[in-house]
Order: structure tokens, then C-alpha cells, then sequence
């Protein structure tokens, strides 16, 4: 976090957080009260002081008020690029690919060290070159067709995301489901 932020928490400890203000879409795009944030400036100062607390909730910390954010499908927004980099909406680079999950909308969830976060759906093209079989063999058209109906098994090459981590199984999954088992809060309450 920003060392103002932090002198900020250290002056005005009780600041009372605030729910309900801020989102981020599954595609990474920061929304105050519905409306995009347009300043890049202020998406900046967000991402950098963008964090979770201990009961899986996702905030963003300004100064000495603790944001909650109201997340339209996980904490992160997963971009691939080209050169095989993986990065979050931030521009944060994830190094390790630790479990990936097809939920039953047709998003994909990828749990990093980071934490989990949706593949951008414009992304999926980049995506298709690292689905593969269990012997690492990328997935034939016909076999990706009969896994995306719900048949077969397909893997993650993290490799060839430029990822540690081997052959990652992708597991169904239903959306309703993806919080608890990635261990966090779509939608933050107050305690």
C-alpha cells in the first residue's frame, strides 16, 4: 500500500468502512456507485491499495477508510497477453497456477498466489493453445467441443502461460459455488 495510506491508518485508526460504493466487473473495470471510473489516475491508486481481509473480503484501503468492493464474479480480472504473460487488472504478474475451474456460465476462474480471478472472456482465443489432455497434448477442435458440452476431462499447460505449476486439472463448476471454494466474498457485509 501507498505510505500515505498507511500513515492514514496509523493517524485515524476508526474510520467506519464503507459498503455498497465500489465494484469491479469480470473484467476488471472499477465502478463507483455503477458508474465506470474513467480517471486512470484513480484506478491506479485503487489497484495499488487493493487487498483482502481475513474473512475473504476485497477492499480497497483510502487512506484511513477501508472500501469494500462488491465483485461481479472473483477478486481479480486475469489478462493474457501475446508474449505469454498473465496479469491482473492491476498489472500485477502472478507467478504459480494453482487450480483453474469452467463455471457453468462459461467463465474461467484461476487461482493463483495472487488469488482467484475470471479470465478475461476476451482472452479466451489465447487461452485455447494451453487446454489440454492428460499426456499435455493441446485439445483437438472435436475435443474441446465435446469438454466445453460437459464430456472429458481437459488440464492447463501453466507453462504455457508463462506460469509455474505444471498440468492444472480445470474443474466444473457452478458460479453460485466458486466463492466458498475459492474463499471469497462476492458481495461484503458489514460485520
Amino acid at each position: 500500500m501507498d505510505e500515505s495510506v498507511l500513515a492514514a491508518i496509523a493517524r485515524w485508526p476508526r474510520v467506519p468502512a464503507v459498503y455498497g460504493w465500489l465494484s469491479l466487473t469480470a473484467r476488471g473495470e472499477w465502478r463507483l456507485r455503477g458508474e465506470p471510473i474513467a480517471h486512470a489516475a484513480m484506478r491506479e491508486f485503487i489497484g495499488r491499495n487493493y487487498a483482502c481481509d481475513d474473512r475473504g473480503r476485497w477492499f480497497f484501503q483510502n487512506g484511513p477508510q477501508r472500501v469494500y468492493v462488491e465483485l461481479e464474479l472473483a477478486p481479480w480480472s486475469y489478462r493474457l497477453h501475446g508474449d505469454r504473460r498473465v496479469l491482473t487488472h492491476t498489472g500485477r504478474r502472478p507467478r504459480r497456477l494453482q487450480a483453474a475451474a469452467l463455471l457453468d456460465g462459461g467463465s474461467l476462474l484461476l487461482q493463483t498466489e495472487l488469488g482467484p480471478g475470471s479470465l478475461d472472456d476476451r482472452d479466451l482465443p489465447l487461452l485455447l493453445p494451453a487446454l489440454v489432455d492428460g499426456e499435455a497434448t493441446p485439445l483437438r477442435e472435436g475435443q474441446l467441443r465435446h469438454w466445453l458440452g460437459g464430456d472429458g476431462d481437459a488440464w492447463l499447460d501453466a507453462g504455457h502461460l508463462g506460469l509455474a505449476g505444471g498440468l492444472v486439472p480445470v474443474r466444473r463448476m457452478h458460479a453460485g459455488e466458486a466463492a466458498a471454494r475459492f474463499g471469497f466474498q462476492r458481495q461484503p457485509a458489514e460485520d
